[in-house]
């Protein structure tokens, strides 16, 4: 971005359309961490390997049923 506009590749645009999906990723200390705060969201082609456990999870409270559960 530049004033007020934004450049892909050095040529202004007001759309772009993602080649692949981008995800965000947590650390699982969320204070000493090195994740998605800090380098930013991964795209699809980087991911190696494939999530199988909800460590934990949240939403306005711990959700205790969800905890240590194998993901399907």
């Amino acid at each position: 971005m530049k004033d007020g506009k934004f450049y892909v590749n050095g040529k202004e645009t007001s759309t772009y359309t993602f080649k692949m999906d981008y995800y965000w990723m947590m650390g699982d200390n969320r204070q000493g961490s090195q994740d998605s705060r800090f380098w930013g969201f991964v795209p699809e082609d980087r991911i190696v390997g494939k999530a199988w456990m909800i460590w934990f999870s949240w939403e306005g409270g711990p959700r205790w049923k969800r905890l240590f559960r194998i993901v399907k």
